[in-house]
């Protein structure tokens, strides 16, 4: 039996100080949907950043808490306090074993953070992680090219159609905008 916990795909885009971040809800275990309804997505910074995660949940709330207090430290900085949580994350003995992902953004940077000490800015400002990420992105980067879309509608139809193709997403989407 297959003990992978799986679900979630997270997708931003970054266009013209717009931002929009959206997530599906579904938690896979195995060949077992746990929960379909999952929020992957937190505001941060008063509300300034925002972040969604794919991989394990107890492992991602520890990286948020990590990351608002990086943000704090260093006054709303988004591309300096990624740097300073891949640094930790990547160092630190207990951290180190967190499995999961993140795509951080603000008004004008949109970052893919990984324990393996990444920190990537997109060149398209388009950024996907987690099941169905390969899916949601290409869709997205489509879309951004042949229409003109708001990000929030792009992210919402890119979502939709990974959740069309992959088994590990579903339609229950939650979208944020700054």
């Amino acid at each position: 039996m297959n003990t992978e916990l799986h679900g979630t795909t997270i997708l931003g885009i970054l266009r013209d100080g717009h931002v929009a971040l959206g997530g599906d809800g579904q938690v896979t275990f195995g060949q077992t949907i746990l929960k379909p309804n999952a929020i992957k997505l937190r505001r941060l910074f008063d509300g300034e950043v925002l972040a969604g995660f794919a991989g394990a949940t107890a492992d991602a709330f520890t990286l948020f808490e990590k990351f608002e207090g990086r943000l704090k430290e260093y006054k709303g900085n988004l591309r300096r306090a990624a740097v300073e949580l891949a640094k930790d994350w990547r160092s630190d003995k207990v951290l180190r074993r967190l499995e999961a992902m993140i795509v951080a953004a603000d008004y004008s940077t949109l970052l893919i953070i990984t324990g393996n000490g990444d920190v990537v800015e997109p060149c398209d400002g388009i950024a996907a992680i987690g099941s169905g990420a390969s899916y949601a992105l290409a869709a997205a980067r489509a879309l951004d090219a042949a229409t003109d879309l708001a990000p929030g509608d792009i992210v919402r139809r890119s979502l939709d159609i990974a959740a069309d193709i992959c088994i590990y997403t579903n339609h229950v989407i939650t979208l944020e905008e700054l």
